[in-house]
C-alpha cells in the first residue's frame, strides 16, 4: 500500500544547503549586530521595528539591547511558527539569537566614528546587507516584519504600508527620546538599508524578464537571439476581447541588454505590446548568454 501523504510532503533540504542557509543567517546577524553596536546605537540612531524599540528600551532603562532584541522578538516567532512555517520560525529565531549574543560581545568594544553622517551611510549600508542576507536564506531578524505579514492577511494593507506605518511611530518616538536630529537621521539610516537589502535580494547584475506580444513574433525572437544571444521561448495566448489566438515571446535579460531589446522591438513592429518587470533570480534553463555570430 502506497502511503500517498509521505508522497506530497515537502522534500527535505540537502545538510550543505542547510549549513549554507545557518552560515549565512549567521554572517547576516553579526553585521547588523556590528551595525548597530559599532555605528549606529552608539551615536543615538536607531533601526526600525522591534529593533528600534529595543534600542529605545535599552537607552531608557539601561540594561544590554540584546536582551531586549530576544525578549520583545519572541512572541513574534510563536506567530510566525504557527502561521507562516517552521522552517523560517526556526531560522528567524537563531538569527535572532546569533543578534543577541553579538550585541551583547560587541557592546564594551568603542564606536568606529562619531561624524554622524558617516554613521548613517555605513551604519545603513551594513544593516541592510546583514538583513538582506537573512532575508535572502530564509529568516527575519524583526518581529515587526511577522506582525505586517499576518496583519495584511486580513486587511486592505500590504506589508510595506503597514511595516511603514509602524516604523513613522517608531522614528516619531525617537524624537522624544533622544533628539529630533537623531530621529531625522535614523530615517536616512533606515532608507539606505532598505536600498542595500534590496541589491542583497536582487544583486547587482539585476536581471529582467519580458513578455513580448506582436505578430511578428518570429523576426522578433530570431532577432533577439541572434543579436542578444538569449534563448526565447513562444508561449500561447487568446485575447480575451477579440479571441484571436496570440503568441507571446517570454525572454530574460539582464538590465544592461533592456535598451537594446527595446530597439529590436521597435524595428520589427513599433506598435508591440511589450511587459518588462524585474527577476531577483535566475535558476536552470538556458540563461547562459549565447556567442553573438
Amino acid at each position: 500500500m502506497i502511503d500517498i501523504s509521505s508522497e506530497k510532503s515537502h522534500k527535505k533540504l540537502p545538510l550543505t544547503e542547510k549549513i549554507k542557509r545557518l552560515i549565512m543567517i549567521t554572517i547576516g546577524a553579526i553585521l547588523m549586530a556590528v551595525a548597530l553596536e559599532l555605528f549606529l546605537v552608539p551615536n543615538q540612531i536607531l533601526d526600525g521595528g522591534i529593533v528600534g524599540i529595543s534600542i529605545m528600551f535599552s537607552h531608557l532603562l539601561h540594561l544590554p539591547l540584546g536582551l531586549f532584541i530576544f525578549v520583545l522578538n519572541l512572541p513574534f516567532f510563536f506567530l510566525g511558527y504557527k502561521q507562516i512555517g517552521k522552517s523560517f520560525a526556526m531560522s528567524t529565531v537563531y538569527g535572532i539569537m546569533v543578534l543577541s549574543i553579538a550585541t551583547a560581545i560587541l557592546h564594551p568594544v568603542p564606536a568606529f566614528i562619531d561624524e554622524k553622517f558617516l554613521v548613517t551611510i555605513f551604519g545603513g549600508a551594513i544593516l541592510g546587507i546583514g538583513v538582506g542576507l537573512v532575508i535572502r536564506y530564509g529568516g527575519s531578524l524583526d518581529g515587526s516584519e511577522i506582525l505586517a505579514i499576518l496583519i495584511s492577511s486580513k486587511s486592505p494593507f500590504s506589508v510595506g504600508e503597514i511595516v511603514m506605518v509602524v516604523n513613522f511611530f517608531i522614528f516619531i518616538a525617537a524624537g522624544f527620546v533622544f533628539t529630533w536630529e537623531s530621529a531625522m537621521y535614523s530615517v536616512i539610516a533606515y532608507f539606505i538599508a532598505f536600498k542595500a537589502i534590496d541589491i542583497v535580494q536582487l544583486g547587482l547584475d539585476e536581471s529582467k524578464s519580458a513578455w513580448i506580444i506582436s505578430d511578428q513574433y518570429e523576426e522578433i525572437g530570431d532577432a533577439i537571439t541572434n543579436r542578444l544571444g538569449r534563448g526565447v521561448t513562444y508561449l500561447s495566448g487568446e485575447g480575451a476581447y477579440t479571441g484571436e489566438n496570440k503568441k507571446i515571446i517570454f525572454v530574460v535579460i539582464t538590465r544592461l541588454e533592456e535598451y537594446k531589446l527595446k530597439d529590436i522591438i521597435n524595428h520589427f513592429d513599433d506598435s508591440a505590446f511589450v511587459a518588462i518587470g524585474n527577476v531577483s533570480e535566475v535558476k536552470g534553463g538556458r540563461f547562459k548568454k549565447r556567442d553573438i555570430h
